[in-house]
């Protein structure tokens, strides 16, 4: 094979075409055929070698209730993520013949059709270095026979792609060969804490069930900046994608045709700013519980109520996150403290928790020392 030429995958399942049989030979080529080279002796070619077509995928029971994006990612592993979104958006993936949204839960039996995809030549794996795999095997909170929780650090993607070669779930795998594991939920990659990975398929979708019923308890520790303007406040603001202009995604509030977010944020202690050089005001530790569980869902939803987390790049003040990186703050103030779910094969409910990390308690002491009587509990700012 050409080594330029484009690698596919290959056309397999319902719908294959072969080749039409020629039949008998017919006049003098039947009597005289001509004499035909042997090839020489090659490996047969591989999976991404072959020439692809369509390929029609009936769903089985393992993976009914998943969507048909985590389904793609899944199966089509040398096909990039951003290209895999292409074509889900130009409907080139369908179910049943229809036409269907990245978030589509697939059903037992739904036929899906995959056009040709293109992938890179395979390449070795990137494996990540031993430090990060004795760190994350020191990082489990929790695990039995189906399920574990980790303490995610800040600055680890959950997955490799868009550039990165590994993720959390990439060297969970180096550290467990042969296990099926698999990522519950998604925290973003400068959020710290409880992250949820299944160990069996079945395990999976009982606890996506679980989630899209709201049975996953889900809690977070941020620091915003500024006050609530009450103890507690519930935000329900929907919730959609959107690409700016250098094309990065954002997520913004969208009353029309957002999808349905809701946060509850709880005032744990305000700290003044006045220790931050030309700052006023306050910051405030909050707990926020997830009610849905939307991409950059607390993010949003504090900038929303005009009070961004702290050390937030992509929806927060720029101006005060360059001020509190001088009391140490260099990452989002975004913490995932616990966790708590009830699954059927477990006797008992499950909570897990994660102490917040060093780092952000430095900056939550730094605050406190610019003014010994900050606050604590409800009550508005003085």
């Amino acid at each position: 094979m050409n080594p330029r030429q484009s690698r596919f995958y290959p056309r397999s399942g319902p719908g294959s075409r072969k080749e039409p049989d020629p039949g008998p030979a017919k006049g003098a080529a039947a009597r005289r055929p001509a004499p035909v080279k042997a090839p020489a002796a090659a490996p047969p070619p591989t999976l991404l070698e072959r020439v692809p077509a369509v390929v029609v995928v009936c769903v089985d029971p393992e993976s009914a209730g998943q969507r048909i994006d985590n389904f793609l990612l899944r199966h089509l592993k040398g096909v990039p993520r951003s290209h895999l979104y292409r074509v889900l958006r130009r409907g080139e993936v369908r179910v049943n013949k229809g036409r269907i949204q990245a978030d589509y839960r697939l059903k037992t039996g739904d036929l899906v059709r995959i056009p040709p995809l293109r992938t890179p030549t395979p390449e070795a794996p990137v494996r990540a270095p031993d430090s990060q795999l004795d760190r994350l095997a020191a990082a489990i909170l929790f695990e039995d026979e189906r399920l574990l929780v980790i303490d995610k650090p800040s600055g680890l993607a959950v997955h490799g792609g868009s550039g990165l070669s590994y993720g959390l779930i990439e060297s969970l795998r180096q550290l467990r060969p042969g296990a099926e594991l698999e990522l519950v939920h998604r925290l973003d990659r400068d959020t710290s804490g409880c992250l949820a990975i299944s160990k069996r398929r079945s395990t999976l979708r009982e606890l996506h069930r679980l989630i899209r019923a709201g049975a996953m308890d889900k809690r977070y520790l941020a620091l915003i900046l500024g006050d609530l303007s009450d103890a507690e406040v519930t935000v329900d603001a929907p919730l959609t994608k959107n690409l700016d202009q250098g094309g990065e995604r954002v997520v913004k509030v969208d009353r029309v045709a957002g999808k349905e977010a809701r946060t509850q944020f709880r005032r744990l202690r305000r700290l003044p700013l006045a220790g931050v050089d030309g700052a006023a005001g306050w910051a405030t530790l909050v707990e926020a519980r997830l009610i849905t569980g939307r991409t950059h869902q607390i993010r949003v939803h504090a900038a929303h109520l005009g009070t961004p987390l702290a050390g937030d790049p992509k929806y927060g003040d720029f101006e005060a996150n360059r001020r509190l990186k001088a009391l140490g703050l260099g990452r989002l103030f975004l913490h995932a403290s616990a966790l708590g779910v009830r699954a059927e094969y477990m006797d008992a409910p499950l909570r897990v928790e994660s102490p917040l990390p060093a780092e952000l308690e430095q900056v939550l002491a730094r605050l406190a020392a610019g003014d010994p009587g900050a606050e604590s509990g409800g009550g508005g700012p003085g």
